[in-house]
């Protein structure tokens, strides 16, 4: 019966990404806005979400935003993530981050949708990539628990700062 439920979950999710991604004019501030699902619920370490971006223009500032989806059976008020960015030079520079999803009385911060919540959060503020290329960016989850369990959907959106 859980796996069931967990599999609905997961299939209403992925139906309601596609519909919504699909109805959505794309800004032309975007550069990259996606998702990808997780495989039952459960991301291991070993299961990074990569995404190549491509920069046209190395003057401009971006913004970078995490997207990420929970359901509310998630254990904690908080993520850590590690974000690996390879450049076009193919070094690599890796970030640790902590996002708040909860506040201390475990409300949470996301937007609700039925069995989910939903997160757009912002790591890098007006950042300017080094040089203008296809840039690998990596998420893997960083929390002690392997893997970590109630997590639907893990993204990145990339954007022309304003």
């Amino acid at each position: 019966m859980k796996t069931a439920l967990k599999s609905f979950i997961l299939l209403w999710a992925t139906v309601a990404s596609v519909l919504f991604n699909g109805c959505v004019q794309p800004d032309k501030n975007t550069v990259i806005d996606g998702n990808v699902s997780v495989y039952d619920l459960n991301w291991s370490y070993v299961n990074k979400v990569k995404f190549d971006v491509k920069i046209d223009d190395a003057s401009a500032r971006y913004n970078l935003l995490l997207n990420l989806r929970v359901t509310p059976n998630y254990r904690y008020s908080n993520i850590f993530i590690l974000i690996h960015q390879t450049g076009p030079d193919k070094k690599t520079k890796t970030a640790r981050y902590e996002f708040k999803l909860a506040n201390p009385d475990g409300e949470w911060l996301g937007q609700g949708t039925g069995n989910l919540y939903s997160y757009q959060i912002p790591f890098e503020a007006g950042y300017k990539f080094p040089a203008a290329g296809t840039y690998r960016i990596e998420l893997e989850q960083n929390m002690r628990d392997n893997p970590l369990h109630e997590v639907s959907d893990v993204g990145l959106r990339v954007e022309k700062a304003q």
